[in-house]
């Protein structure tokens, strides 16, 4: 058992909006992983950020992150990316916006992972998916 956590939580975790200890009074012990998702998607705000001060702040976040374990994508993730996407399809539900959405759920369901997200609608519809929503004040 072990846990994802998408990247909103994590930018609301450094912006103060989310405690490392409420992400904990749901994990427990379980192990938290990091996904190369996540670091791709604080990584290209970072690069769009134009604040030196926010842009600093935001790299040491980025350092502080990988300190996690990460889990590699894989042959089977793709797999399980594809299978996702194509049930997303076939319901009439569109899969293009949220591809970096699917690539963590893929992760997940691999694995047997629970996804911790502020956006529980965009993981609803995923079949095999175990996420809990936390929802930070202010967010």
């Amino acid at each position: 058992m072990g846990f994802l956590i998408d990247s909103n939580l994590w930018i609301a975790i450094e912006r103060g909006r989310l405690g490392a200890a409420d992400v904990h009074a749901i994990t427990g012990p379980a192990p938290i992983y990091l996904s190369p998702v996540n670091l791709a998607e604080i990584r290209f705000g970072i690069e769009r950020m134009t604040d030196a001060k926010q842009k600093h702040r935001a790299m040491a976040m980025l350092r502080r992150m990988r300190r996690k374990p990460l889990i590699r994508i894989g042959a089977e993730t793709a797999e399980v990316f594809g299978m996702l996407a194509a049930g997303l399809a076939k319901s009439g539900r569109g899969h293009e916006f949220r591809v970096q959405d699917l690539w963590l759920a893929a992760q997940a369901v691999e694995r047997k992972f629970t996804l911790l997200t502020a956006n529980a609608r965009d993981f609803k519809d995923l079949p095999g998916l175990k996420f809990a929503a936390v929802n930070p004040p202010g967010a």
